[in-house]
């Protein structure tokens, strides 16, 4: 099926206007399709058009009383011919529930055997469970019903009401765009509150009522604080009615902003024990997808090219609120090591795109950029506009921008628009830099002069601060105004000879005295982390690094260092050992969990599976993590994030048996999650197989529990066919099962073990497309590529599936990233050996 293009959007949305839809569900069956009738009244300023849906089998279509012959369906378009000024359309389809996430999803669980239904619409989803036309700036109020089985309650974007035994009617919306309609049906443990006068809820599978009732008032109060927060940064209230935050198995995203239903992993739900960076990253989740009731909901984009507007807009407010208003700290620290890691990575691959890119892409392509660009980046970007404008201009222009536009659609420029009306000056040239070029500069300091070296003519502006540190770790901070390419910080002009006043460029904000650095050891650019930059440290400031980094409070500014550090390294430009020692070194006094366990990841996935020789330098890494275990706090949140790392590293099996039979060491709780990595640990270990695996899960007969099997399993040398074979041609495992199986399936210990499946990933993944579709496509990519099997001879292969436009988009991006990590993985090694 052909992917809906922007001209055809455009041209469409001129041609029709939908006035409302009433959508009925029959779910009620037994087997694996439902049956679904959408009613559409629209106007039509054409002759002719289409409407989306992709069924099983196509049961009617009739348009203003006339019955239309079903066999014209062609590719998930059925054409609509002698449309009237007014029309009303009728269709009625069988549809297939999915195992990926995408479209009505049904899931078992394996704890009791109840099935679970949700409704996920983005991006081109929603016609394979309901007939629309499927772009987001049609929008239009909808009136749902749904039947259901008799023990079942159902929840969407309108509040429901049960109106006889298995029938239930969802009050009609708002206008809303089809990619976040949804409708949630099972037999779901609900909580009820209320704040404000809106109706809140909480929702989840029977399996987790308990971790739901355990965490419900921690939930609420982060919905309670957040709403409280954009009530008063934004001049209108929430305006979609009730409030559900709904968890549910086989999600293959963190949460969807769907209006009043708002639809989140239950991975989120802890069964047991979690690190306080687990429950902020939650916190975060819950933040981010309420900021969408305005910036997405209620004012959404025309065409995907403007995705930022709402994803770049949640992301910054995600963090914003969460730090200023809830009872989480540590958000910016976040940022830095996880989301901005994450962003500056994709920004610097061959895949990189502009934050707001030209509208070229259809919307199967389009859902590749859901990247960390969309997210991180623009986040980065608009923490330094409102900066840059204060928030009084700001966020009148926000508000501006969500009046004039309510219940619509609007882009780029009509948000800068309304920040020029609000006050803001010179934003063409603003996001020309930012918004519509893409790349990121490197910022340094040799001597008392400051570089920028930018990838591009861009020349961005930059506004951050220098950090000079003594050897006890006591900072001093410089403001600096970056404009040139290169700026004197003692006297604070251009050291080029270029002219340093057009805009105070190359002027640093601080005395000569304060700038010279005296009895610094470390020099840090950016060490405020304000602005989007590669950061570069000179030799001297590495060097001092192992005593220094340990000392320096702010944990956003050893995220700065951290993130210069693995970028560094990334770009063969520091030893991959030398990074190794600072983590050793830095490591005992490292007091954030976020740092430790972003680090960790890093080095587990990087130096010691990519860089490094694995066996010969895994001991230092679990000898350093033993080290940090046997000091941390007993009970303490940094004790279970350094337990978890010590547990994939070490290579005691004795002493993790001992933990799962007798216990960890004091405050280390082991439990059930816990103990399946260290089963996982085992297998990979040799020391326990199939017997051990299946033992496990008598005990842990959860959903989870079967996720978890499927992981230890792929790490079975004698599983490790049946569980690719599984990856790769089953359409019926489910988005967790498959990305647990994927994630087990690699380890740099199993070289040889996997070796057979490497060339076999060029040849087989693209089969995948055929059974799957959507997000799940491209996770699945960055899971069973061969990511440890670092050999020059794979680009090639990598190379003509990337160039195979017979491939879908997903997998070829998917592949694309993973091609540029072997590129650096292989440079690095022919650099340092």
């Amino acid at each position: 099926m052909r992917a809906l293009t922007v001209d055809e959007a455009r041209r469409r949305a001129t041609e029709i206007a939908v006035r409302s839809y009433r959508v009925d569900f029959d779910l009620t069956g037994s087997g694996s399709t439902f049956v679904t009738t959408s009613r559409i009244r629209f106007g039509a300023e054409a002759d002719s058009t289409w409407v989306d849906v992709k069924p099983e089998r196509l049961i009617s279509v009739e348009l203003n009383g006339r019955q239309l012959d079903v066999a014209a369906l062609d590719g998930g378009r059925f054409p609509l011919e002698n449309l009237q000024s007014d029309n009303e359309l009728v269709v009625s389809a069988e549809m297939r529930y999915s195992a990926d996430g995408e479209g009505l999803q049904r899931s078992v669980d394996a704890a009791d055997g109840r099935v679970y239904t949700y409704g996920m619409s983005s991006l081109e989803s929603a016609p394979r469970y309901f007939p629309c036309f499927d772009q987001p700036d049609l929008k239009a109020p909808y009136s749902v019903t749904v039947r259901c089985p008799e023990d079942w309650v159902v929840m969407g974007n309108g509040a429901a009401t049960r109106t006889a035994p298995g029938e239930w009617t969802l009050a009609e919306t708002k206008p809303l765009s089809t990619y976040f309609v949804t409708i949630v049906a099972g037999p779901f443990h609900q909580l009820r509150s209320e704040h404000d006068g809106i109706p809140l809820g909480l929702a989840c599978r029977q399996a987790l009522k308990e971790p739901l009732e355990r965490d419900a008032e921690d939930l609420f109060r982060t919905t309670r604080e957040a709403f409280d927060e954009y009530h008063r940064m934004f001049s209108r209230r929430y305006p979609f009615g009730e409030y559900w935050q709904v968890f549910l198995p086989d999600f293959n995203l963190g949460a969807m902003e769907n209006p009043g239903c708002v639809t989140i992993s239950d991975d989120f739900l802890f069964r047991e024990q979690a690190t306080e960076a687990d429950r902020s990253t939650r916190s975060r989740v819950l933040v981010h997808e309420m900021a969408h009731m305005w910036f997405g909901d209620l004012v959404t984009m025309k065409w995907w090219n403007d995705m930022w507007l709402n994803e770049s807009f949640a992301e910054y407010m995600a963090h914003r609120v969460a730090e200023d208003a809830t009872s989480y700290d540590g958000n910016w620290t976040d940022f830095a090591f996880v989301r901005k890691w994450w962003g500056l990575q994709t920004d610097q691959s061959s895949s990189t795109h502009p934050v707001a890119p030209d509208s070229l892409k259809d919307a199967r392509q389009s859902l590749d950029d859901f990247d960390g660009i969309s997210y991180a980046k623009g986040a980065a970007v608009l923490k330094q506009l409102a900066k840059y404008l204060g928030d009084e201009v700001f966020l009148r222009g926000v508000n501006a921008h969500l009046e004039a536009h309510e219940y619509g659609n609007a882009d780029l420029g009509e948000f800068l628009a309304k920040l020029t009306e609000a006050g803001a000056r010179d934003l063409g040239a603003w996001s020309d830099q930012w918004l519509r070029t893409a790349g990121v500069d490197t910022i340094s300091v040799e001597g008392s002069v400051l570089r920028r070296k930018s990838p591009d003519a861009s020349r961005r502006l930059h506004k951050l601060s220098v950090g000079w540190y003594a050897e006890d770790g006591s900072p001093t901070l410089v403001d600096v105004v970056v404009a040139q390419d290169s700026t004197d910080l003692a006297g604070g002009n251009d050291a080029s000879g270029a002219d340093a006043g057009a805009g105070a460029g190359g002027r640093a904000g601080a005395s000569t005295g304060a700038a010279s650095g005296a009895g610094s050891v470390v020099v840090v650019p950016d060490a405020g982390d304000d602005s989007w930059v590669k950061v570069r440290l000179d030799e001297r400031s590495l060097a001092n690094l192992p005593t220094v980094l340990p000392r320096i409070a702010d944990s956003t500014t050893r995220a700065v260092v951290w993130n210069s550090i693995r970028d560094s390294v990334a770009d063969a430009e520091l030893d991959p050992r030398q990074a190794l020692e600072i983590f050793v070194a830095a490591l005992p006094a490292e007091d954030s969990d976020v740092a430790v366990g972003s680090l960790v990841t890093w080095v587990e996935d990087r130096l010691l599976g990519r860089y490094l020789d694995y066996d010969q330098y895994r001991p230092r890494v679990a000898d350093a993590l033993d080290n940090k275990l046997s000091t941390t706090v007993p009970g303490s949140s940094l004790q279970l994030i350094t337990g978890r790392a010590f547990v994939a590293t070490t290579n005691d099996a004795d002493l993790l048996t001992g933990w799962l039979d007798n216990g960890g060491p004091e405050g280390l709780h082991i439990d059930q999650d816990l103990r399946w990595s260290i089963v996982l640990r085992l297998v990979r270990l040799g020391a326990y197989g199939g017997t051990e695996i299946d033992a496990e899960l008598a005990r842990d007969k959860s959903t989870e529990g079967v996720i978890q099997a499927a992981r230890c399993r792929a790490a079975l040398p004698e599983a490790k066919e049946a569980t690719w074979t599984r990856i790769m041609t089953d359409p019926t495992l489910g988005v967790k099962e498959l990305l647990g199986a994927a994630e087990g399936f690699w380890h740099p210990a199993q070289a040889a073990v996997n070796a057979p499946y490497v060339q076999r990933f060029f040849t087989d993944i693209a089969g995948t497309g055929k059974i799957r579709s959507g997000m799940v496509l491209g996770l699945t990519v960055s899971r069973i590529a061969p990511r440890y099997a670092i050999d020059p001879g794979l680009i090639a292969p990598a190379e003509a599936l990337i160039a195979d436009e017979s491939v879908e988009s997903g997998i070829r991006r998917a592949t694309t990233n993973t091609l540029d990590e072997l590129r650096r993985a292989v440079e690095v090694r022919r650099v340092y050996g």
